[in-house]
């Protein structure tokens, strides 16, 4: 089954694959948030470091199986599997999109 996804949540998913944070950061509108294991990260440039800091400790590959929408989101269930504590394990990935940018990502189980 493949998943027609928004183009900017497409795009998430490709650059979180590219070891370049950058790629990744680019996906977020300027002032976009992300929360992800209790912290919050807010611009590009922290979006980009929490990139690099995780990159650092894990890897893994995130591959959406189910989407849906809730509150003017988009959320799209991930099955995620690396080399950390728990895996694999199914996330799911709240989007709110600006645009052709994504202006909030929150991440939970």
């Amino acid at each position: 089954m493949s998943l027609e996804l928004p183009s900017p949540i497409a795009r998430y998913f490709t650059a979180d694959l590219d070891p370049n944070p950058q790629v990744m950061a680019e996906c977020f509108s300027d002032n976009a948030t992300v929360r992800d294991e209790n912290r919050v990260h807010t611009g590009r440039d922290e979006i980009r470091r929490w990139k690099v800091d995780y990159s650092k400790k894990f890897t893994a590959t995130s591959t959406p199986i189910a989407m849906a929408h809730d509150r003017g989101r988009t959320v799209v269930t991930c099955k995620v599997e690396g080399n950390f504590p728990g895996s694999p394990i199914d996330l799911r990935y709240f989007f709110r999109l600006e645009g052709d940018k994504i202006g909030e990502l929150e991440i939970t189980l």
